[in-house]
């Protein structure tokens, strides 16, 4: 008998900013009937949490002290951090700005990679997206994705979505991926096992139809 049969279902995705893992991720889990998690709001409401009490992103200690202490709850709609709504103040700049720099705080890494499989055992399985999906939170899901896109067309996705130049936005991209794949405590990588989908150039529905035909052959 197959051992995973009794066991919850967990979707990895992984891959480097704008490559589609959110959209992907969200259609996929609808789908299969799944939750779905974006990690990356994880990492962006700590952010703001820390930014709204004054501490400095770069200071380890500090960060590392306030990191326990946040609440976070995410919905479909919504992300709410120490009970005020802040689904708007996560996507602005300055958040964007320094959740590089509070992502990579081990501390920080180590509280929310225990509340994402927290959650996934809330929720009996769903499809998980971020950056050390696959490598670090759920080295053992069935399907392990790597999801990725030329600079470029990342680039031109993040302006159609919120504006701004878009070879700004293309050196910024390219700047933020050499800090993720040389960060000290799980960079971004592409898991063992993991399967690479280049979305460049493929419509929404195309990737979620390979990739469930992906989750069929592990079936």
């Amino acid at each position: 008998m197959n051992e995973r049969v009794n066991e919850p279902l967990v979707i990895a995705i992984d891959g480097p900013a704008g490559a589609g893992k959110s959209t992907v991720g969200r259609a996929l889990a609808d789908r299969l009937g799944l939750g779905y998690l974006d990690t990356g709001a994880m990492y962006r409401a700590m952010t703001f949490a820390v930014q709204q009490r004054g501490v400095a992103e770069g200071d380890l200690a500090d960060v590392a002290a306030v990191a326990p202490l946040v609440s976070i709850e995410i919905d479909d709609t919504r992300v709410c951090v120490d009970g005020v709504d802040a689904t708007e103040a996560i996507r602005g700049r300055d958040v964007t700005e320094g959740v590089s720099q509070v992502a990579a705080n081990p501390v920080v890494r180590d509280v929310l990679v225990e509340r994402q499989r927290t959650w996934v055992t809330d929720h009996g399985g769903g499809v998980v997206e971020g950056r050390d999906i696959g490598s670090v939170v759920f080295p053992d899901a069935p399907l392990k994705l790597y999801i990725t896109a030329s600079p470029r067309v990342r680039a031109e996705r993040r302006v159609n979505q919120v504006g701004g130049d878009v070879d700004e936005v293309e050196a910024s991209i390219i700047k933020r991926d050499r800090f993720d794949t040389s960060r000290e405590h799980s960079p971004l990588t592409e898991a063992t096992g993991a399967v690479v989908v280049d979305t460049t150039g493929m419509a929404i529905d195309e990737v979620v139809d390979h990739i469930l035909e992906l989750l069929e052959r592990t079936r």
